[in-house]
């Protein structure tokens, strides 16, 4: 083998450009990074490993912009069994089972892409869920398109649901909530955030850690091909108009592989032959070795040629750097490869000895007969820019108006239609329609759907665990103009929204992942935002016990230096015990109690009425008193666990108001007589820490609430069709009607 620092002069391939500060800088690397490089290596990098520094020092992989704010975030609990720093996180749901969960983005090539982009962002996170032995269970997603007045709104919708829908279905994973809104914040750049969550035994988890020197290492899965090379680099940089030729760095997926590769994984694991196991996922067969390298304390030595290729003449840069789908790296016990292969042979997929790990900590490429690359790994990883960017003032909303906002003339009602029919407040039936959410047969109740399109609308999803009594409940969450608005409260009331969703569906809260998705973090004020809110975030988890035990940073989502709303998507995850014992938002039937369970309303600041029906972003962000969400949250658990309730649903956009006629619509034919004083305005403030329940037994449910000083009354009665308050009047249908006809007008152009 010849020398690193040798010409290739035996390879068919022609020579490589010369690596200059030139071409590090258009390969992301300032000038301090690349003369790190060179300090590194102690002379000059071959072309291919400069494209390695370059995408594991990437925002996207190396977290440079954001590692030194994610260390304030709580990660440990007693049911935490794999905090971040793993392909996922792992809770303990009990008897010996484990939830393994994770959420990320996919942002920049979904708006490239919208169809591919999305569906690879599906199966990137299902293959960061199974490659820890978990089968995936149940898909969620965070959308956010920008105004549909845009003229891309629409076919980035179209191409995005399809993407999502073409892989989950065809995967037979279930797809059974998230949400979708819409703002002009990202005209240029949408987030498509994806979340998978996992089931696995607690003595089946694999990691990316243990391999040791001279062990097997083997490429599984699909071929590697030109697709996604630098995408790790592309989703670390902002957009400018005009991104077209960034099509290449799209990946493109095939589900019925990756369904494949699933089976094949998970009956592999089932004969404790791997060792060390890692998803090719951003920045392809370059992070999953150095990732093995790094986790292991070992060196790895891969021979290129090996590698499976669907392209011919591929270089040794552009097989590290290919983000090709549906592809796998493990580490093998010495002696096992051929029943390993034997397992793959019959799934037809790919299975491929591409090199050993070596002891000396250095990571190796030989292709053509020639070296390519000798970098040493704890370098390559440990001393990764890190950066503590300057913070400026994060933007400042608009101030309310001394005026105030009064209703419309058609008034309470015509309030109440307007943010019904609104874009982000319409029903997303349009959307859950192409999902399928019942497959594998054990989702009992799908969130983000108002109706009774899979059976029981509820504020988290509830998905069965087979053969025992218990559920997983799970959610997605985020208020992004409360982030803009107060980063530290956004942050705060994403978590406390997500714990609410949980806690009303009688799911008890357990972990946490994020998708924290922000603009350019070299503008002071949006690392404030970004400061801002992972603080909020912290001081959230550490108070309701809800850790965080994986996540993603998703920075640079801007375009022209027009930068989205702060938006940190929180995904959670709880247990319940009973799921025969779940709870629904949906009334059951006329002539029951109605409760408010929390404050009555005292302020606008940043609500869906002021946005909707006044045309304004204006105020502070609603405050979050974390003790009472807990304390709220903990009776809402028990009430349930005791069956008093018949339906519960908690208020977030549009208050308290909303919050009745969800729990009417879904139910299809009961509505609600209600009965209050003061200014009608305050149906619709946001206060946080409350719920909507009704309840057959209000002596009962009274005294609870007085035992456990819990604040209460009695606003109305559920009735037979009708939302009826203070003598103003419209019928369920026909908020139904109004509730489901914007999407589905939008999207076939009726709109």
């Amino acid at each position: 083998m010849t020398n690193i620092a040798q010409e290739q002069n035996n390879s068919p391939l022609p020579p490589e450009p010369e690596v200059t500060a030139e071409l590090g800088a258009e390969f992301g690397l300032n000038d301090k990074e690349y003369n790190q490089v060179l300090e590194i290596l102690g002379r000059q990098p071959t072309f291919t490993e400069l494209g390695i520094f370059s995408v594991m020092w990437s925002e996207h992989c190396s977290y440079k912009s954001s590692r030194l704010h994610l260390k304030k975030l709580p990660t440990e609990a007693p049911w935490v069994i794999q905090g971040p720093g793993e392909n996922a996180g792992v809770i303990d749901i009990e008897d010996g089972q484990a939830a393994v969960f994770k959420m990320e983005s996919h942002n920049h090539p979904s708006y490239i892409e919208p169809y591919q982009g999305a569906t690879t962002g599906v199966g990137g996170i299902m293959r960061d869920v199974f490659t820890m032995g978990a089968r995936p269970i149940a898909n969620m997603n965070a959308l956010r398109f920008g105004d549909p007045s845009h003229p891309k709104t629409r076919h980035l919708v179209d191409g995005v649901v399809a993407g999502i829908a073409g892989y989950g279905n065809c995967m037979g994973v279930p797809t059974v909530g998230g949400e979708t809104d819409f703002h002009k914040s990202y005209n240029g750049n949408i987030l498509v955030n994806a979340m998978c969550v996992g089931l696995a035994e607690q003595d089946k988890i694999y990691y990316a850690t243990g391999a040791k020197p001279d062990m097997p290492i083997v490429y599984i899965g699909a071929k590697t091909g030109r697709d996604g090379i630098h995408g790790a680099t592309m989703a670390s940089a902002e957009f400018e108009e005009g991104i077209e030729g960034n099509r290449p760095t799209v990946q493109v997926g095939d589900p019925f592989t990756e369904k494949l590769l699933l089976e094949a994984c998970l009956e592999l694991m089932q004969e404790d032959d791997i060792v060390s196991i890692q998803d090719m996922g951003a920045a392809g067969l370059t992070s999953s070795a150095v990732e093995i390298a790094d986790k292991g304390g070992i060196g790895v030595i891969l021979e290129l040629d090996d590698v499976p290729q669907r392209e011919t003449l591929m270089s040794p840069y552009e097989l590290m750097l290919s983000e090709s789908q549906e592809r796998m790296l493990m580490i093998l016990k010495p002696g096992s490869e051929a029943k390993a292969k034997a397992i793959f042979d019959k799934w037809d997929l790919d299975f491929a000895v591409i090199g050993r790990t070596t002891d000396d900590k250095h990571l190796r490429l030989n292709m053509y007969g020639e070296r390519w690359c000798d970098i040493p790994v704890p370098p390559l990883v440990d001393e990764s820019p890190i950066y503590d960017r300057p913070q400026g003032d994060a933007p400042k909303p608009t101030p309310l108006s001394d005026a105030g906002y009064p209703l419309p003339d058609d008034g309470l009602m015509g309030a109440l239609k307007t943010i019904l029919s609104c874009p982000d407040m319409a029903s997303k039936r349009w959307i859950w329609e192409q999902y399928d959410s019942l497959v594998m047969g054990e989702t009992t109740a799908s969130s983000g759907i108002v109706g009774t399109l899979t059976g029981t609308a509820a504020d988290a999803a509830i998905v069965r665990i087979p053969n025992h009594k218990k559920a997983l409940a799970i959610t997605t969450d985020c208020t992004p103009r409360y982030c803009f608005a107060n980063p530290f409260e956004g942050g705060k009331q994403a978590v406390a929204e997500s714990y609410r969703n949980i806690s009303a569906t009688g799911a008890t809260p357990l972990a946490i992942t994020n998708n924290l998705n922000f603009g350019n973090p070299e503008r002071p004020e949006i690392m404030a935002q970004f400061v801002g809110s992972i603080e909020g975030i912290g001081a959230a988890a550490k108070e309701l016990d809800y850790p965080v035990v994986s996540g993603n940073v998703s920075l640079y989502n801007e375009t022209s230096g027009e930068a989205i709303l702060p938006t940190p998507v929180i995904g959670g995850v709880g247990l319940i015990k009973d799921e025969a014992k779940s709870m629904g938002m949906a009334f059951k039937s006329k002539g029951e109690t109605i409760f408010l369970i929390g404050t009555n309303g005292s302020d606008l600041g940043q609500s869906i009425y002021l946005r909707e029906v006044h045309n304004t972003e204006a105020g502070d962000a609603p405050h979050v008193d974390l003790a009472k969400e807990k304390q709220n949250g903990a009776f809402i658990r028990m009430v349930i666990d005791k069956e008093l309730l018949t339906a519960c649903h908690d208020i977030s956009d549009g208050g308290l108001l909303v919050a009745v006629a969800e729990m009417g619509m879904a139910s299809g034919k009961f509505g609600a007589t209600l009965s209050t004083q003061g200014d009608e305005t305050l149906y619709f403030a946001e206060d946080q820490a409350r719920y909507v329940v009704t309840t057959n037994d209000t002596t009962s449910f009274q005294e609870l609430c007085t035992q456990n000083n819990i604040q209460c009354q009695e606003i109305g009665c559920t009735n037979a069709g009708t939302l009826n308050v203070n003598g103003q009047e419209e019928t369920i249908a026909n908020l139904i009607t109004l509730n489901e006809e914007w999407l589905e007008n939008y999207m076939t152009g009726e709109s």
